[in-house]
């Protein structure tokens, strides 16, 4: 049993993460969306499982001073036998614990219902000339999963619900909620904001089904009166968040009100000076609705929870010791299996650390953060074995290599000493 480290296997696991890394991003940007995402987060983690289990093992055909040479001899093929193993055991693992992420535990309600309440006064004639903002809401619309119901509704002076909830589920009901906006026009009028926010949560409250979170998202282009410690108590007592886009605003007061409103309810404010970036800005709300990965930012109303903030801790933590765990198999060595087990319970720490406060707004920087947690899934692994001493012990039954001699006593041989063919005791030698 002794500390020592291998430094061609540290810097091959950390190759094999990084491959890894780049084939993970390549799944999570054309899977993430279009297959259920506890599936794709699994797969993610078995590729990194493959990829560290590689290089280590490659690492190890080359160089064994961790294993050692009879292992190489009798068991290398057994190893490489045992990788698809460590693969499925870190893709069960990550499956797993992403289910459990995905949970909503407390009462939280996942936001299944969108109303859409956008601006349809006069001055939207100067904002919006060529009518972007209905394309925009009908681009959504047709964007929208099954199991989303949407409603539409347009204000100036008074609010008019112009499509009630509607589930987009059923056969119609999308190209029925598309042809409503498509009647839509810029009317006359001023910006009543407080009236419309009434009526959406009129529409919000006159559904009977229970168990669906609701959001808002509000598109107006001007000014007008709110008094959001009275007028929102509703929406922040029924967890509703109200997303809020000012378009071509010129009035400083303008975003001001629309960001208070987005602040109180626990949305977010969107600034938009063109038009024809509204299909963008509605297609980027409701793709950061219900976003709850192992693996990209909080966007629901998770965000700021401290809950599932240490629940993706505790995650890769988990993850990081089966990781560990499974290089263990691969070597069937159960004093490596300690020793990397042990560390990938470190470095799932680190790596969920990393994951937890680093991800954010921006793509470029989520994946750099999703690197650096990858890397340091594999690479403090591979340096606990100068933590952990490591030595030869099987995790199976060892192999039936050759069969030692037994040894049988020659004429004259006593346990005391040897004896001449006369039977003269000799001196028994020190060895």
């Amino acid at each position: 049993m002794q500390r020592k480290l291998n430094l061609l296997l540290l810097l091959f696991s950390l190759i094999g993460g990084a491959v890894a890394f780049v084939i993970g991003e390549l799944m999570l940007g054309r899977l993430l969306g279009d297959w259920p995402s506890i599936l794709v987060v699994g797969l993610y983690f078995g590729v990194v499982a493959l990829g560290a289990g590689l290089g280590c093992l490659l690492a190890e055909m080359i160089s064994p001073s961790l294993n050692g040479w009879s292992w190489r001899r009798r068991y290398l093929g057994l190893s490489w036998k045992l990788l698809p193993l460590s693969v499925a055991l870190l893709l069960g693992a990550g499956t797993l614990m992403e289910f459990v992420y995905e949970l909503n535990f407390g009462g939280l309600r996942p936001v299944k219902d969108i109303v859409m309440v956008i601006d349809d006064s006069g001055s939207m004639e100067q904002s919006d000339p060529g009518n972007s903002r209905y394309t925009a809401a009908r681009d959504l619309v047709m964007r929208m999963d099954g199991d989303n119901r949407v409603a539409v509704l347009t204000f100036s002076d008074q609010a008019a619900v112009v499509q009630p909830l509607t589930s987009l589920g059923k056969a119609g009901n999308r190209e029925q909620v598309t042809t409503a906006i498509n009647t839509l026009r810029t009317t006359q009028g001023g910006t009543n904001l407080s009236g419309a926010l009434s009526e959406a949560l009129n529409v919000i409250n006159g559904d009977s089904s229970s168990g669906r979170g609701a959001m808002v998202i509000l598109l107006s282009d001007g000014v007008s009166r709110l008094d959001t410690s009275t007028e929102l108590r509703d929406y922040v007592d029924r967890g509703i968040a109200v997303n809020t886009i000012g378009l071509s605003i010129s009035d400083p007061s303008g975003p001001a009100l629309l960001k208070a409103i987005a602040g109180t309810t626990g949305g977010q404010y969107y600034d938009v000076a063109d038009a024809n970036r509204l299909a963008d800005i509605f297609r980027q709300i409701y793709d950061r609705l219900g976003d709850r990965t192992l693996l990209t930012e909080r966007t629901d109303n998770t965000q700021n929870s401290p809950y599932y903030a240490a629940l993706r801790v505790l995650s890769l933590v988990l993850i990081g010791a089966a990781l560990g765990l499974g290089l263990g198999i691969v070597f069937d060595n159960r004093h490596l299996a300690k020793s990397f087990g042990l560390g990938g319970i470190v470095s799932g720490l680190l790596a969920g650390l990393t994951l937890e406060f680093g991800l954010g707004g921006h793509a470029f920087v989520n994946a750099m953060v999703r690197l650096l947690a990858v890397l340091l899934l594999a690479g403090v692994i591979a340096l606990f074995t100068a933590v952990v001493p490591v030595g030869e012990g099987r995790l199976t039954r060892r192999g039936h290599g050759a069969k030692q001699p037994s040894r049988r006593p020659s004429q004259g041989y006593s346990p005391r000493g040897n004896r001449s063919s006369k039977g003269f005791r000799t001196a028994d030698k020190d060895h």
